[in-house]
């Protein structure tokens, strides 16, 4: 069983992990919600899966679910745009104005809480009962996934957050030894410097200011103890202390390493630079190893991984998931969906062409790529961190706020001291 005391500690506030569940067996909403009965066998799935390894993940798990259901029709909502904060924004316009998809994509965890609260996703916990998922998912991920003894969503897929994806033949012509990560932030820092003194134009690739905040909760992952990082989120840490000054000083000097043009790119723009060669690292989830892989770059030879120096023993956690909205046109096939969606050929369908690693512990392992099976090996053994750029540790008007803060701030609108404070205001501190 991994470690997960971490997130025990903030378990039902901070990390509100909505796994699946439904109504009725075969479909209805769970609390009578559901949509009127239509007899539409069209099943509008909503994501911001729309390019890259993520298409091609949503495809994947369109075609078992044409297999396992072929009396319903897919039909592909998807919505492109900033790590789905368009989709995110489209979405509640939709859902306030009582018009919801089928069934939509969010990140388990504290981001399905303005949702509940709303009265937006149906309660559908017994689906957990009926297709099997008690048994195959791990109990503390379950545990995770439940908000006062209720569940709400299904997680395809676990991501890990915290991760340097980096060109070995950049760092070996700077006399950096790519098979030895830097111990922790300032070993890092220096080899940041190495890079720049040898020419390299992109020490550290980064993008627009959500990959941006993906790099700030890194950095506190590996400043702070477990204990501390879940507390900003549960509001034990101080945000005004010295331990975040200091974890803000080391954001500070790892975003005076990166590119200039960051705002106007998005991450496969980030990624793409490691693969290029004009930069030398990046940091990223581990969706990024697909951008590698269908590049045909070897890991090892093209590229390298390792957790975010300070970070090694840690497992930044994020998940994406699949609801049943209140008010769902169709609701049975919104039903058909998610036990596609927890499925175990879904999850090896998905997790193989996403890069992430099922939720499910019956997959075999060797079924998956190389990082992948180091990916499994970790998230059994590491101490299992929340992330904040991906809705694990705020629900979303936290982590806005926190974006704005450091948009603000790597923008030049702002100091260190600043953003600090306004970071502490955001988490409510």
């Amino acid at each position: 069983m991994r470690r997960i005391t971490a997130l025990a500690v903030a378990s039902a506030a901070v990390l509100a992990l909505a796994a699946c569940g439904s109504g009725n067996s075969g479909g209805g909403g769970g609390n009578g919600g559901g949509g009127g009965g239509s007899e539409s066998t069209d099943v509008e799935v909503f994501t911001w899966w729309a390019a890259g390894s993520e298409l091609t993940g949503l495809e994947a798990l369109e075609a078992v679910f044409a297999e396992q259901h072929p009396d319903f029709t897919f039909v592909n909502g998807a919505v492109a745009g900033g790590a789905g904060s368009a989709a995110k924004d489209l979405l509640q316009t939709r859902l306030q104005a009582g018009d919801p998809p089928d069934t939509f994509q969010a990140h388990a965890g504290a981001e399905l809480q303005d949702y509940i609260d709303a009265g937006q996703i149906e309660d559908v916990s017994n689906l957990y009962e009926e297709f099997g998922l008690t048994d195959v998912f791990p109990q503390d991920l379950i545990d995770l996934l439940t908000v006062d003894g209720a569940i709400y969503s299904i997680p395809s897929n676990i991501h890990r957050s915290n991760v340097v994806w980096a060109n070995p033949t950049v760092l070996e012509d700077a006399g950096l030894d790519p098979s030895t990560p830097p111990a922790d932030l300032d070993a890092w820092i220096d080899d940041l410097q190495t890079l720049q003194d040898a020419g390299v134009s992109t020490p550290l690739s980064v993008a627009a200011p959500w990959t941006q905040v993906h790099l700030l909760e890194t950095v506190l992952m590996a400043d702070l103890s477990a204990d501390a990082y879940v507390g900003l989120w549960d509001g034990t840490t101080d945000w005004n202390g010295a331990e975040v000054t200091a974890a803000l000083e080391h954001f500070e000097t790892l975003m005076s390493f990166t590119n200039t043009d960051r705002d106007g790119l998005d991450w496969p723009d980030a990624t793409q630079m490691v693969i290029d060669g004009s930069a030398g690292y990046n940091v990223m989830g581990d969706w990024a190893v697909a951008a590698f892989e269908e590049a045909n770059i070897e890991r090892g030879d093209g590229f390298v991984e390792f957790p975010v120096p300070g970070t090694d023993g840690s497992f930044g956690f994020l998940a994406d998931s699949f609801t049943l909205p209140v008010g769902a046109p169709n609701p049975e096939g919104a039903t058909a969906w998610l036990e596609t969606v927890g499925s175990l050929e879904g999850q090896v369908a998905f997790n193989q062409a996403k890069g992430s690693i099922p939720a499910r512990t019956d997959a075999d392992p060797a079924d998956f790529s190389e990082y992948q099976q180091s990916a499994i090996d970790s998230y059994a053994s590491d101490e299992i961190l929340p992330s904040l750029a991906h809705g694990a540790a705020t629900p979303v008007a936290v982590l806005n706020a926190i974006t704005d803060a450091v948009s603000k701030y790597t923008a030049g609108g702002s100091d260190l001291a600043t953003l600090q404070s306004e970071l502490a205001a955001a988490a409510g501190s």
